[in-house]
């Protein structure tokens, strides 16, 4: 009987994981609610509360910032998402060590100071030096350290004060006050944590949006424009002046065939003096065989002359051997 309730015990019992759903835990509206995590739970009551931790790389994608570490606590549910609100943020312990070394002085400071929307906010910043300084130094730069960081949250509130100090601004300005007493080397807000978050809202004044400046208008348009305007006040001119344009037209038409076949009379009648030469200079041509010819004959006829006087001078020598 024991074994049967046993065996009808464990049927009963669920299996917890089917039961729990994921949820998408997503970063403050001050850095742009991007997807921090994913958590499992049964209940979306359960999720409140819970801290997430992120490094400021994840949200940026810019390696410089992997030594910041971000806290983020989940305050509201939507449907599969949970939205959370910043609690705090610290440095990594290696890029602290790697600031503080021996025979150098550290200077640092814990401060409560309320920002402009009522939020108070626990700021931890520390300063270091090249050499040894002496404690009457170190208080005057405490005090700087501690009029700059309330007059900075006094004027900005909750989200504009920690982006202030995360982006490196606040240290900054820190660090130009400071140098005045004494050339410090570094300032950083290595911690902060939120003791109670804003008790009034306040609207951020958004950048405002430049007006777009007046298209320059083109010549060309602006010729076409007051064309166009010349046109409708002075339209039956133009009927007019369009109407006797066609003869004028004709006009010019006629006067251009005119002087066009003209032109092509002139081109056509240049090169006959060049046929008149060509003919000369064949005629020439055939006119010299014919001189050539008349020489000829008087050669002949002067080699029948020489002929026939040698004949007649050879027929007395002839007689005068017969004879002898």
């Amino acid at each position: 009987m024991a074994k049967a309730r046993s065996r009808a015990a464990a049927r009963k019992v669920k299996d917890k994981w089917k039961a729990k759903t994921w949820y998408n835990v997503l970063a403050p509206q001050a850095f742009d609610q991007v997807t921090v995590a994913e958590t499992l739970a049964d209940d979306p009551e359960k999720l409140k509360k819970r801290v997430s931790e992120v490094s400021l790389q994840d949200i940026t994608n810019d390696f410089r910032k992997s030594h910041i570490k971000l806290y983020f606590e989940i305050n509201e549910i939507e449907g599969t998402n949970a939205h959370t609100r910043f609690i705090g943020h610290t440095l990594t312990s290696d890029y602290l060590r790697r600031m503080i070394r021996r025979k150098r002085s550290k200077v640092d400071g814990i401060y409560d100071v309320r920002t402009r929307d009522g939020a108070r906010v626990r700021i931890k910043p520390f300063a270091t030096t090249d050499h040894r300084i002496q404690n009457s130094q170190k208080k005057v730069i405490r005090d700087i350290m501690k009029k700059t960081i309330a007059d900075n949250a006094r004027a900005n509130t909750l989200s504009a004060f920690i982006k202030t100090i995360i982006d490196g601004k606040l240290g900054s300005e820190i660090y130009k006050n400071c140098k005045k007493i004494y050339p410090v080397k570094r300032v950083e807000i290595y911690k902060t944590h939120v003791i109670s978050h804003p008790t009034t809202i306040i609207e951020e004044p958004t950048p405002p949006t430049p007006e777009k400046e007046p298209e320059e208008v083109k010549p060309t348009e602006a010729k076409e424009e007051i064309e166009e305007k010349s046109v409708e006040d002075t339209g039956e001119v133009k009927e007019e002046e369009m109407s006797s344009e066609p003869d004028k037209v004709d006009e010019a038409e006629e006067t251009e065939e005119l002087e066009s076949t003209e032109e092509i009379e002139e081109e056509s009648e240049e090169p006959e003096p060049i046929e008149e030469e060509e003919t000369e200079v064949e005629e020439a041509s055939e006119e010299e065989p014919v001189e050539s010819e008349e020489i000829e004959e008087e050669s002949v006829e002067e080699e029948s002359e020489e002929e026939k006087e040698e004949s007649l001078d050879e027929e007395p020598k002839e007689k005068d051997k017969k004879e002898t």
